[in-house]
């Protein structure tokens, strides 16, 4: 007896293949990251073609075969409309979709990422495309889904001695995973150097409060240092990632 699987999805990508079918990638409350085939879906007389598409929050039915998951039912829970309607939303979904494919491989639940992925898509569907609050959120998304996935940062002491940070003086530390002090920096000769707005919005970002961090005002300087520090690490974690698999 073929056994059918249950469960709620938010869809990031598709690939059209054969005639009419499609293939979904989407990341689910109960299966974690999974690739989803949809037989016909791309025909005007399919059943299954209002419920599921790009950016979707949606309920999926599937059925488990022996090389592939096929979708048998859906309904669309919310279509997040403005992200497809402002250029800016959509370009900020889609770096977030690169993410997921960067550090997520597997299938493997994690209902807690389901959960923020949801809201994430909901916060940017719903903010206000003034530069630069939705891609203030794209950061949010960044640093939180790379302490979901272990590589949470110290901001509150310094990563390497334990001690308490100052105002000045204080820097990244890609290698340690957080803030350092003055007297730590020569054990690490990479760190670049901050300053207290940045600690400040990451601590913000890292204690899930989007609702304080949205209505924070960044000078020009601090917010081309804070894209830098946050570029400059997720690269690292990449590399580190690579690395550890070859």
């Amino acid at each position: 007896m073929t056994t059918h699987y249950k469960t709620q999805a938010i869809v990031f990508k598709k690939n059209d293949i054969n005639e009419s079918d499609r293939i979904f990638s989407v990341f689910t409350a109960d299966f974690g990251k999974i690739d989803i085939f949809a037989k016909a879906i791309r025909k005007p007389t399919s059943k299954l073609r209002g419920g599921i598409d790009i950016f979707f929050l949606s309920e999926i039915e599937f059925i488990q075969g022996k090389n592939k998951k096929t979708l048998t039912d859906v309904v669309a829970i919310e279509k997040f409309k403005n992200i497809y309607k402002n250029l800016e939303k959509f370009k900020i979904a889609n770096a977030i979709v690169e993410i997921l494919y960067d550090l997520i491989k597997g299938e493997e639940k994690d209902e807690d990422l389901f959960i923020f992925l949801r809201n994430i898509f909901a916060e940017l569907n719903s903010c206000s495309p003034i530069p630069p609050r939705c891609l203030l959120l794209y950061y949010y998304f960044l640093w939180n889904i790379l302490s979901f996935l272990g590589y949470h940062s110290e901001v509150k002491k310094c990563a390497n001695c334990q001690s308490k940070l100052f105002p000045y003086n204080i820097y990244f530390s890609n290698k340690e995973g957080g803030i350092i002090c003055r007297n730590c920096l020569d054990k690490d000769g990479t760190s670049k150097k901050i300053n207290s707005d940045i600690v400040k919005i990451l601590r913000i970002i890292l204690s899930k409060n989007w609702s304080m961090l949205s209505k924070i005002k960044i000078g020009s300087a601090s917010w081309k240092l804070f894209e830098e520090v946050s570029r400059d690490y997720y690269f690292y974690i990449l590399n580190r990632k690579a690395n550890f698999i070859l």
